[in-house]
Formats: structure tokens, sequence, C-alpha cells
């Protein structure tokens, strides 16, 4: 892989420098952003900015991913039980469960997804 591959999988503004990360991304009327920080072939990580009322509808991945709640309050669903998340804290969502995310109120979050 070329350092041009590499720097292109990365934001700029985070390499070599600290960020605060609820400043990295804005919200949007009626919308999710997401703003990938990092992607390599071993994992991901990507900040999220849901409106109230937003949603992920349920999927599966097949690897497990690490939320950390950065602002708000959010609804996770996990293998079908309802967790409740609030800024300041993290949960795991285990690789081949369904899972959702919902906004009860603008929330950010960080997910970190580990492809090993």
């Amino acid at each position: 892989m070329t350092d041009k591959r590499v720097k292109a999988s990365v934001l700029e503004a985070c390499v070599a420098q600290p960020q605060s990360l609820d400043g990295l991304i804005d919200y949007a009327q009626d919308s999710i952003v997401s703003k990938t920080i990092l992607d390599k072939p071993v994992g991901t990580i990507t900040l999220f900015a849901f409106d109230e009322r937003q949603k992920l509808s349920e999927h599966t991945a097949p690897y497990d991913a690490v939320v950390q709640v950065i602002e708000g309050r959010g609804q996770l669903t996990i293998g079908g039980a309802p967790v409740t998340v609030s800024a300041g804290e993290i949960v795991i969502m285990p690789g081949n469960v369904p899972h959702s995310v919902a906004a009860d109120e603008r929330f950010k979050m960080l997910l970190t997804m580990i492809r090993a």
C-alpha cells in the first residue's frame, strides 16, 4: 500500500495532533451525519451525529463494534434488547448480532469496528 492510499483513509485533522471529538462533526436537521476518521483493513473509526428521532434500522455486522457516546442520549437495540446510552458511556455490540440505533435526542457517538 502506498503512503498516498494510507493518507486518503485518515482524517488529516487528527494526524499527530489532538482534536475534540464533538467538534469534528456537526448535526444536520432531520439527518444522520457520519465522518470516517480512520479506515484500515483491520477496522474503522467513524463519528456519527444523530438529529433527534433519527435512527439506523436493524442490521448485522460480522465484527464486534464499540460504541462510545460523546454527547446526548440514544437507544441501541442489541439482539432484541433495548440499551439506553448516554454521554461518557461505552458499549460493545457483538459481531453477528442484529442491532439498531435510535436518537432520543441529538447525540454523537464514535463507532470503532474491529475486523478480526
